[in-house]
């Protein structure tokens, strides 16, 4: 498959809510998430990756890690490259 595509997605990250602000500081730590929004119990993250794949993946992990109790994809957009700004982020993220 070609490099000629940029995926986005966006999730919300629901957690316990005591633990909302550390969960946010280790996701803003994993290459390509973004945090841009948090709450109690609530993070609204936006994944970025060469493939729908990597996002999965990332979603996966997210889900695995210490106080998260569910991650959901919200919206995902494969973008042409030329689309992208920023080296490879985009007017969304």
């Amino acid at each position: 498959m070609s490099d000629s595509r940029h995926h986005v997605s966006s999730a919300v990250v629901i957690t316990r809510p005591e633990l909302t602000e550390d969960v946010a500081a280790r996701l803003a730590l994993i290459e390509g998430v973004e945090v841009h929004a948090t709450g109690p119990g609530k993070i609204v993250v936006v994944i970025e990756g060469p493939n729908s794949g990597v996002l999965g993946e990332t979603l996966i992990g997210i889900s695995g890690m210490d106080g998260v109790l569910a991650a959901h994809m919200v919206f995902e957009q494969a973008l042409d490259r030329e689309e992208t700004i920023d080296g490879d982020r985009t007017h969304a993220a």
